[in-house]
């Protein structure tokens, strides 16, 4: 079994509430779920209306399958320009 996790860190300019960010993080959530079939959560910085930290988590039995999907889940949320991308962390695992 292969698990792949990626954590994105995003900031957002132009919001200016914590409710403009729930918008934003529900819009990404939605859209990698239905999109990609994937686990994906709001993992930090809760109460920071600016910043957005996604935790994305996908599992296969190929490693490239996993890496590709993971890549196309990062080139996916990039495309929808809803935040800008500041960081991302990503681990493929083997057990």
């Amino acid at each position: 079994m292969v698990v792949g996790t990626l954590k994105i860190e995003f900031r957002i300019r132009d919001n200016h509430s914590l409710k403009g960010k729930r918008k934003i993080v529900r819009s990404m959530v939605d859209r990698v779920k239905h999109r990609f079939n994937a686990s994906i959560a709001e993992v930090g910085s809760n109460d920071n209306w600016q910043r957005i930290e996604l935790g994305i988590s996908t599992t296969g039995n190929d490693r490239r399958h996993i890496e590709s999907t993971l890549d196309n889940i990062l080139s996916f949320l990039e495309s929808l320009y809803l935040a800008e991308i500041v960081n991302t962390d990503s681990e493929i695992l083997n057990l």
